[in-house]
């Protein structure tokens, strides 16, 4: 099948390499002439596993091509996905303008009959704008679906090429099973695919982020309360974990949720309520423990140190929102990092893929580190803000060599509290008694 892909992020370049690599002829498109210009010379603007090698194998075997013409596109497909990105302001109203205008521009180019698939998280009724907006720029017939994205960065690719489930919002029965036919080669463990109304399938990403971002904020909320009465919310959450009815994902309190779905999604379905006149009191809450659990951990390390902070220099584990990302974006590190310059403290700050990102947003206003344990030469303490394999078993003894006062405060609790104790570490962290 020929598939036309409009936007090249990280949805619109997973989502269109991961077609190629099933045997589609793909062809991405952005108005961005510099990401076009990298991609077509080799290079891969985003940090995701799997997914470089994947977009060399497919241009090499001519599946996969990347181009700055809407026109070329929508003229070599019949199937046309959109994954333009839509964001949200802080009273939660989905900026969809995007979509709208990439929809016009592909009425304007359309030749005849397509398939427009709106993969970006839109608001519902966002379907029957895109239908029509383009009744009024075209009088090819069309059909709109919508198919909700549900990969997750780091592991995005694995997420695409064997998804949990696959939902369809579709109102023709003969694009339904088109869609069938596309998605059947990822579905052959007996995953289920999922068609439902497009206001439903609209909502079911909205809905899905919620929960899991409510999980995310209620343990951090127990966490608090373990603390206060001396509990190990590791052990209590191994206890929770066990319960089938519960199970062990998305329940490790940390500092938070960051990236960009779930805080966009979590205000947008704010934001859906509150236009509705319906109270949204707990989802209000999920969004503020999320947001009060960073300022807190900042808190901590502030008072710690008090007003010899602008003195000290403190070393950063970890900027990416999470582990294999390099996508900064509503990262809780950018949050603590940026506190800690504004008390006056120098930072240093190590990331194994987003140096380069790090680079174009703070220039030399915090040193970039090459390497982890070069962070620490010197430093007076180590926040650690992303759950990085190579942070779980570093050599503690080498660390306590390195930094000029062996202070931790650890946003993920990647560490036993009494080891680092043995080894003359103070250690801060989440939901546990602090030591040393």
């Amino acid at each position: 099948m020929k598939i036309a892909i409009v936007g090249t992020g990280y949805q619109g370049l997973v989502t269109g390499t991961c077609f190629a690599e099933n045997g589609h002829q793909v062809i991405c498109m952005d108005r961005d002439e510099a990401r076009i210009s990298m991609l077509n010379a080799g290079e891969t603007p985003l940090h995701e596993p799997g997914l470089e090698e994947l977009i060399t194998r497919n241009r090499e075997e001519e599946r996969l091509c990347f181009t700055t013409r809407l026109d070329q596109a929508v003229a070599e497909s019949l199937m046309v996905f959109l994954c333009v990105g839509a964001t949200a302001n802080e009273q939660g109203h989905a900026d969809i303008s995007g979509v709208l205008d990439a929809a016009e521009r592909i009425a304007e180019a359309m030749d005849g009959y397509r398939i427009i698939v709106n993969r970006t998280t839109c608001p519902p009724g966002t379907a029957e704008k895109l239908e029509e907006t383009m009744r009024m720029r075209t009088g090819h017939p069309h059909d709109i679906v919508v198919n909700p994205d549900f990969t997750k960065e780091g592991t995005a690719v694995d997420d695409f090429l064997r998804p949990d489930r696959i939902v369809v919002g579709c109102e023709d029965i003969r694009v339904r099973e088109i869609m069938k036919e596309l998605y059947s080669p990822f579905l052959r463990t007996g995953k289920p695919f999922i068609v439902i109304s497009r206001r439903s399938a609209e909502m079911a990403k909205y809905a899905t982020n919620v929960m899991l971002a409510a999980r995310i904020s209620l343990m951090n909320q127990l966490a608090d309360i373990c603390k206060a009465h001396d509990c190990d919310i590791a052990e209590v959450r191994e206890a929770v974990a066990a319960d089938y009815r519960i199970g062990p994902t998305f329940l490790f309190p940390g500092i938070g949720f960051g990236g960009v779905g779930l805080p966009r999604d979590l205000s947008t379905c704010e934001g859906l309520a509150l236009a509705a006149g319906i109270n949204c009191d707990l989802i209000t809450a999920i969004r503020e423990v999320n947001e009060k659990q960073r300022e807190h951990f900042l808190q901590q390390i502030l008072e710690y140190y008090g007003a010899d902070i602008s003195k000290k220099r403190l070393a950063v584990w970890g900027a990416s929102f999470k582990a294999r990302t390099d996508d900064l974006r509503g990262g809780p590190a950018i949050y603590i990092i940026d506190g800690l310059r504004a008390a006056g403290a120098a930072v240093t700050v190590y990331d194994p893929v987003a140096g380069r990102k790090l680079k174009e947003r703070y220039g030399e206003a915090v040193m970039i580190a090459p390497k982890y344990y070069g962070a620490l030469e010197n430093a007076d303490g180590l926040v650690i803000m992303t759950e990085w394999n190579e942070f779980r078993r570093p050599d503690y003894g080498r660390m306590a060599e390195l930094m000029r006062e062996k202070v931790i405060f650890d946003g993920r609790n990647l560490y036993t509290p009494s080891v680092l104790a043995g080894h003359g570490f103070r250690y801060f962290s989440i939901g546990r008694k602090s030591v040393g």
